[in-house]
């Protein structure tokens, strides 16, 4: 089984496992780095005292820095250098949150010398379990067989799109030709509808993908109860895009498979701890950041001369299709919308060079924390977009006021795994996100975007 779900959310067993053998591996380390800091010193080594504390503060800091860095996705476009490179700045990230920790909790203090020891042991164990895991794991242990139960247009598409936004550890090992279906793949593909079960069987096929243009004409029911029953799951084409790719394809998407697949659940509970979580959360955030907000506006007056506006408000679609107006650090000219609403665009001149900075690091969107406290947004949600936008592209999709159904957020789901959007297509490639967002949003999910956001701020991805 390559994934399972937690709170709705999908999660790849291999990853997870990985995780929890690094988690050992930085937990052992603190008594190793102990042991051997003090090994001449049994009086300070008993002075400590009891370790485990210690040691499960230590393996929190640093699994949190290490999830913050992005280091459990599939396949980095950096490769293992890069990953290694991520592993070693959140091994620094974490020593600086663990020397703050000791600042406010001097019981849990361990010395320098200690932290050195142990991250340094910590960090040449995960090189060598992250080599062994790529070298002898990672493609066997997540490559999948798929049984494509079709062979017509809709099949083909199926296999385009896992050619193109899946990973290369899905494997497509045959198709069942469905009657009256015109058939588009190579013959020696073809599986017989009434040998199913036993093909499966004998060719270690993983799972089933329904993608059959009708399902009154000869549908193998028994076949597919037999593969289900003997642990080989079945699933809908969109159900596993939707889990492989953490977006909800538009172009599969029909209303029925919305009304019955799990998901959209609302909680009075869950929505009063998001709130108090979004109130607490934006005070802190602003005893840290009000003074890189007061630079902030005077490098923004320095380059447009104090008269300038700082701060500039604009109408926003938000929760239940309410308009709010969202606050920002001006990046763009004063006379950027003379001519009225347009996408911005990549390297846009409209942009300034204060601004170009303040929107490579988000620093513009820090106000935002003030809608958060007024409560028109959240930290976790899809952005809000202009009502200009908004009527034109619901006019083109049906789907596109779904997103609508939580509050906006200063980060999201479509913020970490697409760019930032400046057309119709991007929007509606955002669009397959948020409504996953949508669909399985979770406190876990929230957690995860809110961690993985320190990725999207120290590498810059998606900033326009």
């Amino acid at each position: 089984m390559a994934h399972i779900r937690v709170f709705k959310h999908y999660v790849r067993v291999p990853y997870l496992v990985l995780g929890l053998i690094e988690a050992l591996i930085f937990f052992a380390s603190i008594y190793v780095g102990v042991h051997i800091r003090f090994y001449d010193n049994p009086h300070l080594l008993n002075e400590l005292g009891d370790l485990y504390p210690r040691a499960l503060l230590f393996t929190f800091i640093i699994q949190i820095s290490l999830l913050s860095m992005g280091v459990y996705q599939a396949r980095l476009p950096e490769g293992f250098s890069g990953t290694m490179l991520r592993v070693a700045v959140s091994f620094l990230v974490g020593s600086a949150v663990l020397s703050f920790m000791f600042y406010i909790a001097p019981s849990l203090y361990m010395g320098r010398g200690v932290i050195a020891i142990s991250a340094a042991v910590s960090f040449a164990c995960v090189w060598i379990v992250r080599l062994l895991f790529i070298r002898f794991f990672e493609d066997h242990a997540m490559m999948r067989r798929i049984l494509v139960l079709g062979s017509g247009k809709k099949a083909m598409g199926l296999l385009d799109r896992i050619r193109s936004r899946t990973s290369d550890t899905i494997k497509v090992v045959g198709f069942v030709q469905m009657p009256e279906e015109n058939c588009l793949v190579e013959n020696d593909l073809l599986v017989e509808a009434d040998a199913i079960h036993g093909w499966c069987m004998e060719h270690d096929v993983d799972e089933i993908v329904v993608a059959v243009e009708d399902r009154r004409q000869g549908f193998p029911i028994d076949q597919l109860l037999d593969c289900k029953l003997d642990g080989i799951p079945v699933l809908e084409a969109l159900t596993f895009f939707e889990r492989e790719t953490g977006r909800v394809e538009l172009a599969l998407l029909h209303p029925s498979w919305l009304v019955f697949s799990d998901g959209f659940n609302l909680s009075s509970v869950r929505n009063l701890f998001v709130r108090g979580f979004d109130i607490l959360s934006s005070c802190l955030l602003l005893l840290v950041t009000w003074p890189i907000m007061l630079v902030a506006a005077a490098c923004i007056m320095g380059e447009d001369g104090v008269r300038a506006s700082l701060l500039y408000k604009q109408k926003r679609v938000g929760f239940k299709g309410k308009t709010f107006y969202v606050y920002k650090f001006r990046s763009m000219r004063e006379d950027a919308e003379k001519f009225g609403a347009q996408w911005a665009q990549e390297n846009d001149p409209r942009i300034t060079k204060v601004g170009d900075v303040l929107r490579k690091y988000r620093i513009d969107e820090l106000p935002q924390i003030f809608n958060v406290l007024r409560g028109d947004m959240g930290f976790v949600g899809p952005r809000p977009e202009r009502p200009q936008f908004v009527d034109m592209l619901s006019e083109k999709n049906r789907y596109f006021n779904e997103r609508h159904r939580v509050k906006p957020g200063i980060t999201g789901w479509a913020q970490l795994n697409y760019p930032y959007g400046a057309s119709e297509e991007d929007a509606f490639n955002k669009l397959e996100y948020d409504l996953y967002y949508v669909k399985n949003h979770s406190l876990l999910l929230d957690l995860l975007i809110l961690i993985r956001t320190v990725e999207v701020i120290l590498f810059g991805k998606g900033a326009r």
